[in-house]
């Protein structure tokens, strides 16, 4: 493998890049109009528009990405997450055209890709499951049956779903309808099938994901796992490995939950298996992205790993290096996501331009980063700038230095969710270890809404003492 086309953009492009050019492997870089002057373009050895802005007319066209990599002799792609990574098809056509797909084969990316289908291969693992019906469902009628067997609250999931897309809590019967209705026409919107499942809504969950590796000789290992309950509209902000709450005991047991997982479906390459773990302890089977994650670099940091290496590895064929016994954690890592959002108006996007865009650095510190100083926030993409990851021995001591990260990060020109970080790690409950998925809505939300108020009471004093002064000379005006 001598060349490698990554079809992706941003901090996970550049990601990719330096795991090839430490190999190397010579790496091409796609772009839309809009990133013309990105960093991954600066990075890659050759660079190629592929159209314009949107996603659509560039990095979703995956005929246009395979005819790039003809033409430049790439032996492989790598998808990056997002885009293509979990595209079927586009895997299919890697292979039809003699190009390494640097993922798993396609029959994997399917089957995964459907939740439904996902619980119909695992179900014979014995692997725990949320209780609900492993069948796609449109009734009103069966499906209020379904949610009175298993008991209120429930929740309603897209069968191609993700990203909290098509989801929908009902706590009460009356609501089930109007519900179901909005969580099929969501998912029909976002992803083209209204296929939902119901199934029993796990109250004051974690989330808690296995990362696994398999080779092509049936070897499949994990790499221990990842704490995510940190999520706002079930977007995962905050990750970190290990997970305060699980034992060794449980750490095993899910890890050989998490293999089988994999073996379940053929797997190759990287992915990673998420459960849901209530408050007594129990785990339950979630979903697996068949893809890298945004948050592998804290699994790299407690293993000692290169994920991506590993990956290049076992797409061209080679046996992995080593075995389960052989891994053990190392400390504690941390990850932020850095979005350009404004945490104070409901994370919503904050596109604009990057007036200063400083990072921390120093020892402890990993910043995987996709923007530089100068550049405007595209409006087409996700709006997260970087990734920034701190590692420690000890939990306590990756916290101090994550929020002397975030201190020493400089960033004018837009909002960003660094206070949000801020507020994250000095919170007794994330300290503590007694958090769970519902973080935001319990505490952070509550936070928000008394700063808008504070805000807004301002604003009420300003206007009320300007109209004050107004009327004071209206009164003074007869007597001047």
């Amino acid at each position: 493998m001598k060349k490698i086309l990554v079809a992706n953009r941003g901090e996970i492009a550049i990601r990719v890049m330096k795991t090839a050019e430490k190999m190397g492997i010579k790496t091409v870089a796609v772009f839309s109009t809009a990133d013309r002057h990105a960093p991954h373009v600066k990075f890659a050895d050759e660079a190629v528009c592929i159209g314009e802005p949107p996603s659509t007319q560039s990095y979703l066209r995956g005929d246009k990405i395979i005819e790039v990599a003809k033409q430049l002799h790439a032996d492989a792609i790598h998808p990056g997450y997002g885009f293509l990574s979990e595209n079927a098809e586009f895997a299919e056509l890697c292979e039809q055209n003699n190009i390494v797909f640097i993922g798993p084969r396609s029959k994997a990316i399917k089957i995964m890709g459907s939740k439904l289908a996902a619980k119909e291969a695992v179900k014979h693992y014995n692997i725990p499951m949320v209780p609900g019906i492993d069948e796609a469902i449109t009734d009103i009628s069966k499906a209020k049956e379904i949610a009175k067997e298993i008991g209120f609250p429930i929740l309603i999931k897209a069968s191609a779903g993700g990203g909290g897309k098509g989801m929908r809590i009902v706590e009460k019967e009356n609501e089930l309808e109007s519900q179901m209705n909005r969580a099929i026409s969501e998912a029909t919107s976002a992803f083209g099938d209204g296929s939902v499942f119901i199934e029993k809504y796990v109250t004051s969950p974690r989330h808690i994901e296995i990362q696994i590796m398999a080779d092509s000789y049936g070897n499949i290992l994990h790499f221990f796992e990842r704490e995510c309950s940190i999520q706002r509209r079930h977007q995962k902000v905050v990750e970190e490995a290990p997970s305060s709450i699980l034992t060794p005991e449980l750490r095993h047991k899910m890890g050989e939950a998490a293999v089988l997982v994999a073996k379940s479906c053929d797997y190759l390459g990287a992915g990673t298996v998420e459960f849901l773990l209530d408050a007594d302890r129990n785990y339950y089977f979630l979903e697996m992205n068949t893809r890298l994650q945004v948050e592998h670099p804290v699994s790299e940091i407690i293993s000692g790993v290169d994920l991506v290496e590993l990956q290049i590895r076992v797409a061209r064929g080679e046996a992995l290096p080593m075995k389960q016994d052989d891994l053990k954690i190392h400390g504690h890592a941390l990850e932020l996501r850095v979005y350009a959002e404004d945490p104070l108006n409901d994370f919503l996007p904050s596109v604009g331009h990057l007036d200063t865009y400083k990072l921390p650095v120093g020892k402890g510190i990993r910043v995987d980063n996709g923007y530089e100083e100068g550049m405007d926030i595209p409006i087409y993409y996700d709006p997260m700038l970087s990734k920034l990851i701190t590692y420690g021995k000890s939990r306590e001591e990756a916290i101090q230095l994550m929020l002397k990260a975030i201190s020493d990060y400089d960033v004018q020109g837009v909002k960003t969710t660094l206070p949000f970080g801020t507020y994250v790690f000095e919170h007794e409950a994330f300290r503590s270890g007694n958090f769970d998925t519902n973080f935001v809505k319990k505490h952070y939300e509550l936070e928000a809404t008394k700063e808008h108020l504070k805000v807004e009471e301002k604003i009420a004093a300003l206007i009320a003492l300007k109209k004050y002064l107004e009327d004071q000379k209206l009164v003074r005006l007869p007597n001047s």
